[in-house]
């Protein structure tokens, strides 16, 4: 049997017919509500979010939301976030602090989106205004990376409690492409960058990136998704459960020194 590389580990991340955040959502959780909008320009259709229940326990749920067709991929910007999805998702977070709902997020963006709008309404600030206030939430955060992880448009819903990623993820600071245009100057060595770049979930698990990798069945998630939503719940139940144990400043203080750590 032939060894599963890196490369062929992001082309199953890729996926069209992969599941989705809402795919994993319907599963996962009962009386799923979304809610929309920043309260401030609009409502990015390429991050969806909203209350349910799992397992009985009031949550808040947040997901990157790519399309299975080209149509669905168009409305959903391909999975790119623009600054009004990072600031409606750090709105539903605080909202969930506010009625003391854990959060539980779903990151799957080749990155956030690059576009001149995008870039005058603040983009980085919006990823960085994430990251400040993920770092601070007074709520339990589980994070987990269904695809592909790519850049800050992934880190901004990505400061968790616990971090983790099913077999076939990858989770880096650019797509492979990228990484090849700027370090190799030739975009066409993606298929050595990618395993050059240590992207995979067994890699991140090694350097003590993630807390756990997800098992898919042969030939990816799309493939058996009862399998992996088996698993994935049962580890949020687990983890939920550990982590209602601990105060406010625990969860701030180990969730800082989780992140030092990664440094």
């Amino acid at each position: 049997m032939a060894k599963i590389t890196a490369w062929d580990r992001v082309m199953l991340a890729r996926k069209m017919d992969r599941p989705k955040a809402l795919d994993y959502i319907n599963e996962l959780f009962d009386d799923f509500i979304e809610l929309h909008g920043d309260r401030n320009f609009g409502d990015d259709k390429s991050i969806i979010g909203g209350i349910a229940t799992f397992d009985n326990i009031p949550v808040t749920v947040i997901g990157e939301q790519k399309g299975k067709k080209i149509k669905e991929n168009m409305e959903r910007n391909f999975g790119m976030p623009n600054p009004e999805g990072y600031r409606k998702a750090l709105r539903l977070m605080n909202q969930a602090q506010k009625f003391n709902r854990p959060v539980i997020t779903f990151i799957d963006t080749p990155g956030a989106y690059p576009g001149m709008g995008a870039e005058e309404r603040g983009q980085g600030e919006a990823i960085a205004r994430n990251l400040f206030e993920m770092s601070k939430l007074e709520v339990p955060i589980i994070c987990i990376i269904i695809g592909e992880g790519s850049s800050g448009g992934a880190l901004a819903i990505a400061v968790g409690d616990r971090i983790v990623m099913l077999e076939n993820a990858v989770y880096s600071i650019l797509s492979p492409e990228g990484f090849a245009s700027i370090l190799y100057k030739d975009s066409s060595k993606a298929k050595e960058a990618a395993g050059d770049m240590k992207a995979t979930a067994q890699d991140l698990k090694d350097f003590g990136i993630i807390d756990k990798i997800i098992k898919e069945p042969k030939g990816g998630a799309q493939e058996n998704i009862d399998m992996v939503i088996k698993e994935l719940k049962s580890y949020i139940k687990k983890s939920l459960k550990e982590l209602s144990t601990l105060s406010k400043e625990e969860l701030i203080e180990n969730r800082y020194k989780k992140f030092r750590t990664m440094c």
